[in-house]
């Protein structure tokens, strides 16, 4: 039986994009198959108390300078050189993250993933912007008015709730997370160990 590998991601998270560069080329080494859980990071948040890094690291010295150093050891180390820091962080990510909802159910979620993704995190897109949301999905030959459309139809809305909720039920406190069966992996430093679970068969 094919193992899954459930991945729990907000397009707002840099971790989130860095992790994803990594995972499918485990996922294929592995024979594994992955499950794309979009869930709205602002609402895991809230549901655990849990704080961004900025906030909650912002007043210990030296510790957000050292987060900044583990990021540039992970992209040269994998040799991530299209990542870029966008300049618009923090981006509200509610209308991607919907849109995300609304392109699985259309059946072009891992088009949709990319685009998203290299916006996000390669292109610096302003990206909770409806006009460059548009933009960017015709440009990655989506149907961009459809899919911003589809952010607002209440099944969609509900859908990534109950992702969201769902996730927090499973112990989920951040992003990225990833499942392997029941053993759940935090952040993209635990990528070796995911791939070593998924690796057991």
């Amino acid at each position: 039986m094919t193992r899954t590998v459930e991945f729990i991601f907000d397009f707002g998270s840099p971790n989130a994009y860095l992790a994803w560069t990594l995972l499918p080329a485990i996922a294929a080494r592995t024979g594994a198959e992955i499950v794309l859980m979009p869930c709205l990071l602002g609402g895991i948040f809230k549901l655990t108390g849990n704080q961004s890094p900025m906030v909650a690291f912002g007043g210990i010295k030296g510790k957000l300078d050292y987060e900044m150093l583990e990021t540039r050891r992970f992209i040269a180390a994998h040799g991530l050189t299209a990542f870029q820091f966008n300049p618009h962080f923090p981006v509200n990510t509610l209308l991607l993250m919907r849109g995300m909802v609304a392109a699985q159910r259309a059946g072009v979620g891992p088009a949709y993933l990319d685009a998203m993704l290299k916006g996000m995190w390669e292109q610096g897109l302003k990206l909770d912007d409806p006009g460059v949301f548009v933009g960017a999905l015709d440009a990655a030959g989506l149907d961009g008015a459809a899919l911003l459309a589809a952010t607002a139809d209440p099944e969609v809305k509900a859908a990534l709730m109950a992702n969201t909720e769902a996730a927090v039920a499973r112990g989920v406190f951040g992003i990225p997370t990833v499942f392997v069966g029941d053993e759940m992996f935090f952040g993209k430093d635990r990528l070796g160990q995911v791939e070593a679970e998924l690796a057991k068969g």
